[in-house]
């Protein structure tokens, strides 16, 4: 039985988390963890879920909660995952982290942290976007530079961040593919009158009413277009990919990892 720990258990994905969690045998939650002074603290993780009383109740105590679990996932916010990822370094515990938009400062110590624990950190938890990911990778391996290639991305209107952390994980995957560098490359507002330039990787943006998440990747030559899209219909599709990850994360030894090594059939 896995032991996991929730960070950012009042959120959305939290709550997601809570109701995928409670629907497998093979995992229970140990621990749910909100920041201090949150609305939710003092709550039982799972009556908040919808899923009925769980016995867990929500804490801002992250060391606490750590010593009991296996496993934690992170889905709180960018400028929480520093406390989050040095916490499990303390308590040796495997840590995947869901939240994007980290600064190059904390790359660094993701770095440094995988020397001591499993540790995975996901723009998108989801299977169907992680294989996205990997067949745009080999398809930029293959077609040549003179294909245009666009991301296109949407979301629901309360989605703070443009483009998505899943649409620039898109891009970097196609870049490397191709030798490129995203930053050099990707163009994020095309606004005026310019032509687009050769080997540009161009990202376009909606947000808008409750869309959980659509992406898709273009491919534009002459005469022809290559189109791969994911639309996610529910957000339980990114926690079910995230306990899945976590379950496996928990058996690995310390290291960097990423949600394509999941896909492995090799992987045990």
């Amino acid at each position: 039985m896995l032991r996991l720990l929730i960070i950012g258990a009042a959120g959305r994905m939290g709550q997601a988390l809570t109701r995928a969690a409670s629907e497998r045998s093979d995992m229970r939650i140990t621990g749910a963890v909100d920041a201090p002074g949150g609305a939710q603290v003092g709550r039982d993780v799972g009556e908040l879920a919808g899923v009925g009383r769980l016995g867990v109740t929500i804490t801002s105590d992250l060391a606490a909660t750590l010593a009991e679990s296996d496993a934690a996932l992170d889905f709180s916010h960018a400028s929480a995952s520093a406390t989050s990822l040095a916490a499990c370094v303390a308590a040796g515990r495997p840590l995947l982290i869901g939240t994007t938009g980290h600064d190059a400062h904390f790359r660094h110590e993701l770095e440094r942290a995988a020397r001591h624990i499993a540790l995975l950190v996901a723009a998108n938890t989801s299977v169907g976007v992680t294989l996205l990911t990997e067949v745009a990778r080999r398809c930029a391996e293959v077609l040549p530079l003179e294909f245009d290639v666009e991301i296109f991305e949407a979301h629901h209107r309360h989605k703070k961040d443009a483009p998505s952390g899943t649409a620039l994980a898109l891009g970097r995957a196609v870049a490397d593919a191709r030798g490129q560098d995203l930053d050099e490359v990707g163009v994020r507002n095309r606004i005026g009158a310019a032509p687009r330039e050769p080997g540009e990787i161009g990202f376009a943006v909606m947000r808008g009413g409750d869309i959980v998440g659509e992406h898709s990747v273009v491919f534009a030559g002459d005469g022809e277009q290559l189109v791969l899209t994911h639309r996610a219909t529910d957000r339980s599709v990114f926690a079910r990919g995230a306990l899945e990850a976590a379950a496996w994360l928990a058996r690995r030894p310390p290291g960097r990892y990423h949600m394509r090594d999941i896909l492995s059939k090799t992987a045990s």
